[in-house]
C-alpha cells in the first residue's frame, strides 16, 4: 500500500497528486494505491516542474487532478493515452490568480514541461516526461461540443 503522506518534494505529498472525488464516489480503490512507476513519475513531475514553479512564484499551487488510474480516467471521459494515467501530468491553479496568468508564467519560466495546456480558462494542465519533453504549449476550447486544441507560440 502506498504511503499517502510520502513527500514527493518539500511541498508536495503523494496524497495531493492522487485526489479524486470520482474515485471516492465510485469506490475506485486502486486510485489510491499507485505502483512504483507511477510514484516515480509523480516525483519527477513535482521535482522538475511543480516544486520549481512553486519556488519561482512563491505561491501555493492547487492540484485539482494528478494521477488517474484507468477506471477514473474512463469515468471522467479522459483521453485514452492521457499522461495523467502514467503520473506524468497535473491540472493546477494558483488561488487568487487567473488561469491565463499561470499559463503565461509557466510558458515563460524555462521549466522543462512536456505539455502545457490552458484548458477552458478553468485550469492549467502541465506534464513532464523523463524520457523527453516536447515543450508544447496549447489552448483547449470547446467548439460545437468538441474539445479543440490550438498551438500557442
Amino acid at each position: 500500500m502506498a504511503d499517502l503522506n510520502q513527500n514527493l518534494t518539500k511541498n508536495f505529498f503523494l496524497r495531493e497528486l492522487l485526489v479524486s472525488q470520482t474515485a471516492v464516489r465510485k469506490g475506485i480503490k486502486e486510485q489510491f494505491n499507485p505502483g512504483d512507476e507511477i510514484v516515480k513519475n509523480l516525483t519527477a513531475l513535482c521535482a522538475n516542474v511543480l516544486q520549481p514553479l512553486r519556488d519561482q512564484l512563491r505561491l501555493s499551487l492547487s492540484v485539482s487532478s494528478g494521477y488517474r488510474c484507468e477506471r477514473v480516467n474512463l469515468a471522467i471521459g479522459g483521453v485514452t493515452k492521457s499522461q495523467h494515467q502514467f503520473g506524468q501530468a497535473a491540472d493546477i491553479n494558483v488561488p487568487g490568480k487567473s488561469v491565463e496568468w499561470l499559463y503565461q508564467k509557466i510558458k515563460k519560466s524555462g521549466l522543462p514541461f512536456d505539455q502545457l495546456i490552458q484548458e477552458f480558462n478553468s485550469w492549467v494542465h502541465v506534464s513532464f516526461n523523463a524520457k523527453g519533453n516536447r515543450k508544447q504549449a496549447l489552448r483547449a476550447t470547446r467548439q460545437n461540443r468538441k474539445t479543440v486544441y490550438t498551438h500557442d507560440k
